[in-house]
C-alpha cells in the first residue's frame, strides 16, 4: 500500500461537514464510548474536525499528527482546552499517560502497519478501546484516497489481532469500514 499524508495546502477541505455522510459523530463515539475522565489519542487528527467532538466527550485528548502545520490550522480554528497537540508518528507514540482509547477517523491508511498497531497496544491501558473508521478498499474511490492506498475491515482486524487487540466489531460498508476493539486484559 502507498503511504501519503493529506496535503496541508488543502487542510480547509477537512472541515467539510459532508464528511459526516461517511462517519457521524454519534457513530464514532459509539465505537469507543468515552467517559468524561477518558484519556484519548486521535491518530491523524489533522485540523481537529472529529477531534472537537471527541474532546466534548472525553477528559483529555491528544491530537496526534505527523504534520505540525495541521496543528497550526487547528489552533487558528480554535482548539478546545482539553486537547493537547502532539506531532509524531503512530509507530513511536510519545505519550507518557496510558490511554483509555485511541481513535482514527479516515487516517488508518496513512499509518497501517504492525509496528503502528503494536505501539497502539503498548500505549493503551488493559481494556483500552480502539475505534477506527476509514475508507475501504472495496469502495468506489470517488472520495478519499486512491483504492490502491486503502485497506478493508479484514486488514484492520488482522493488524489489531496481531497486536493483542480483540476486535468486537468490524465491517466494510459502501465507502468506509469501521472497527471497534479492546486491548486484551
Amino acid at each position: 500500500m502507498g503511504f501519503h499524508t493529506f496535503d496541508v495546502d488543502r487542510a480547509e477541505q477537512l472541515e467539510d461537514p459532508g464528511r459526516y455522510e461517511y462517519v457521524s459523530v454519534d457513530e464514532l463515539l459509539a465505537l469507543f464510548d468515552p467517559e468524561p475522565s477518558s484519556v484519548v489519542a486521535d491518530l491523524g487528527s489533522g485540523t481537529g474536525f472529529y477531534t472537537d467532538s471527541v474532546a466534548e466527550a472525553a477528559g483529555r485528548v491528544y491530537a496526534l499528527d505527523v504534520q505540525a502545520a495541521m496543528h497550526e490550522h487547528y489552533r487558528e480554528k480554535g482548539m478546545p482546552e482539553n486537547v493537547v497537540p502532539v506531532t509524531g508518528a503512530v509507530e513511536a507514540l510519545p505519550f507518557t499517560d496510558a490511554l483509555d482509547a485511541v481513535v482514527s477517523t479516515m487516517t488508518f491508511h496513512e499509518f497501517a502497519s504492525p509496528a503502528a498497531m503494536d505501539a497502539v497496544a503498548e500505549a493503551l491501558v488493559p481494556g483500552g478501546r480502539v475505534a477506527i473508521a476509514d475508507w475501504t478498499r472495496t469502495g468506489t474511490g470517488r472520495e478519499g484516497p486512491p483504492l490502491s492506498e486503502r485497506y478493508g475491515a479484514d486488514d484492520a482486524v488482522e493488524f489489531c489481532s496481531d497486536a493483542g487487540i480483540d476486535v468486537t466489531r468490524a465491517e466494510d460498508r459502501r465507502e468506509t469500514f469501521v472497527l471497534e476493539g479492546v486491548l486484551s486484559e
